[in-house]
């Protein structure tokens, strides 16, 4: 599919950054409905676009671009030794599997986990409905990569599902399991998805170098950089 930047484009009103003190956030979100397809969207990712909800969009910030989204090239990833460590210790005792669909376990797993990690975020007091309009989609096919031990579900990676990519959208844990490195071993199992579905990339949002919590994208290489509208080589 060839990319071109859409022609229906809103601009957000400006609000106070969600990760970096001090800075206004303003978004590029598309209007144009016939985007609102796996197909389209995966052409948008490529652009810098990203979901939430039902909605695309794209930071725009007037005086900042700390936000890069980063893309990993899953044929050709190559766990570090760290990453081999963190994963080879949920294989013994620990089992991924894929679902397409909601289970009604996952709501009060997102709940502990935000109301116990992220009492300081935009997202707390969880809610049912904050939890819906944020995550599921009604346009797109979505994969939720579950982590079990035994019978208890520890660990869901949201994940957008299209032609020839992954999108990561969301990953939320049990916070009993903080020690076995969840976040990292989840865009693990993601990547390895990808890979056994031989999909190119997996999209992990947007880096912010300044922002200590989300440093972390660039740990998975190879990986490429949507910087000043050309992926670049990390």
């Amino acid at each position: 599919m060839t990319e071109h930047f859409p022609s229906k484009i809103g601009l957000s009103q400006q609000f106070d950054c969600s990760y970096l003190p001090n800075r206004k956030e303003q978004l590029l979100v598309i209007l144009d409905h016939e985007c609102y397809s796996a197909e389209r969207f995966e052409a948008l990712l490529s652009l810098g676009f990203r979901r939430s909800g039902d909605q695309i969009y794209r930071p725009h910030c007037p005086m900042c671009n700390a936000c890069q989204s980063v893309r990993v090239l899953a044929q050709e990833y190559t766990p570090s030794k760290s990453q081999k460590r963190k994963y080879k210790k949920i294989q013994n005792d620990f089992t991924i599997q894929v679902s397409f669909d909601e289970k009604p376990n996952y709501y009060p797993l997102y709940e502990k986990y935000i109301s116990e990690r992220h009492q300081d975020g935009t997202m707390y007091p969880p809610n049912r409905l904050q939890y819906e309009s944020f995550l599921f989609c009604r346009w797109m096919p979505i994969s939720f990569i579950e982590l079990w031990h035994g019978d208890k579900l520890v660990a869901i990676a949201v994940t957008d599902t299209m032609p020839d990519a992954l999108s990561a959208i969301y990953t939320f844990f049990d916070p009993e399991y903080e020690h076995m490195s969840l976040g990292t071993v989840m865009i693990m199992a993601q990547i390895n998805l990808a890979k056994s579905e031989n999909k190119q990339y997996v999209y992990l949002g947007y880096q912010i170098d300044e922002c200590k919590k989300m440093r972390y994208k660039k740990q998975f290489l190879p990986a490429q950089q949507f910087k000043e509208d050309v992926w670049t080589n990390i």
